[in-house]
């Protein structure tokens, strides 16, 4: 694992995940849902429908990528995944509902640690953002996330959504930055897999206290939230 001193000597730039990262997805997914839900009389758990949801995504996201075809939008892909767990819990649904449950995903709140820490991390480092939602989604959820990043990506400019390692090359591209000088913060393993294996250094973010796995591309550091990321990296 790389020393801490190594990390804040070396690194000039935080690049952050933003869905499930920085914004509360599945919190935020799930107080969405719940009205809806109940209205169509469902009596299933809402946030255990939102993981379906997020893994369906997750999937169809990954086939998208490994088809090497034209990159399919997030947005689109949302819709996919929604209608296809919907349809799979027995919910009739039209398409404009579901469209408008994914369009929540645009006013996604951080979680509570958020603001205060990347108002403290600004201080002293560049702060990015490396996201799977679609350029235009993006700029909608700006307002919404307490802090402004002195830069905002999306997959679109490689092509191909995380953690294929072209989305990364792009946007360290992007930032004229060499990976070594880029720590990529991510709340999922894949997306610090990827970040690493490219080239980049990373922080694995255990909101949830799971495992990260027996990947040989481990995190550079391990943080349980953003507080402890900005007093570690300050």
């Amino acid at each position: 694992m790389t020393r801490i001193e190594d990390i804040k000597t070396d690194c000039h730039t935080l690049m952050f995940d933003l869905y499930g990262t920085v914004v509360d997805m599945q919190g935020g997914l799930t107080e969405a849902v719940t009205p809806y839900l109940k209205g169509k009389g469902w009596t299933g758990r809402p946030d255990a429908l939102v993981t379906w949801w997020r893994r369906t995504h997750f999937e169809n996201s990954m086939i998208d990528a490994l088809l090497h075809r034209s990159h399919t939008p997030y947005r689109e892909i949302g819709h996919r995944a929604l209608s296809y767990t919907l349809e799979r819990a027995g919910i009739d649904h039209t398409q404009a509902e579901v469209h408008v449950l994914v369009a929540c995903i645009e006013r996604l709140k951080p979680f509570p640690d958020v603001d205060a820490a990347l108002a403290k991390l600004k201080s002293r480092y560049r702060l990015a953002i490396l996201s799977n939602g679609d350029p235009d989604m993006l700029e909608a959820a700006k307002p919404h996330l307490g802090i402004e990043f002195d830069h905002v990506f999306s997959v679109q400019i490689a092509g191909s959504f995380k953690p294929h390692v072209a989305t990364y090359r792009a946007a360290a591209e992007q930032l004229g930055a060499a990976p070594e000088a880029i720590l990529f913060v991510a709340n999922h393993a894949f997306d610090c897999v990827g970040a690493k294996a490219y080239g980049m250094r990373t922080c694995f973010v255990d909101r949830r206290k799971r495992p990260f796995g027996d990947w040989p591309y481990q995190p550079d550091l391990v943080v349980a939230d953003f507080r402890e990321l900005a007093d570690t990296l300050t």
